[in-house]
């Protein structure tokens, strides 16, 4: 995967790549949905440029101990164990489209689940 562009260009490369990807606003920030279900948030605000994601049980905490300065624990939706990538320290965008890839299972209807290789 190329890491050329901001880190919102990489990020619309990879979600919306998915089938029935879409983009909207929301709180002020992009994020990408699945049929409305958002598998993927880039967040601003806080001081830090990050995408926060959904994970499989028990990800966050195994993430976040592994490397606390790339993972952590978002607020609002960090209790249903998602998880906050950092953007803005040179992100590895395979390791990342990995996660997003991940969240996008998750959220996804087993019909486009099926398309996803």
């Amino acid at each position: 995967m190329t890491d050329e562009g901001s880190p919102l260009d990489c990020l619309r490369r990879i979600c919306l790549g998915f089938p029935e990807a879409t983009e909207k606003e929301a709180w002020g920030d992009p994020t990408f949905r699945i049929r409305n279900r958002i598998f993927a948030m880039m967040k601003l605000g806080d001081g830090r440029v990050s995408v926060w994601l959904k994970a499989a049980e028990g990800m966050q905490q195994l993430l976040v101990e592994a490397d606390e300065r790339q993972f952590f624990r978002p607020p609002y939706v960090g209790q249903k164990g998602w998880i906050g990538i950092r953007l803005d320290d040179d992100p590895d965008w395979d390791h990342i489209a990995y996660h997003i890839r991940e969240s996008y299972l998750m959220a996804a209807p087993k019909s486009l689940r099926d398309k996803v290789a």
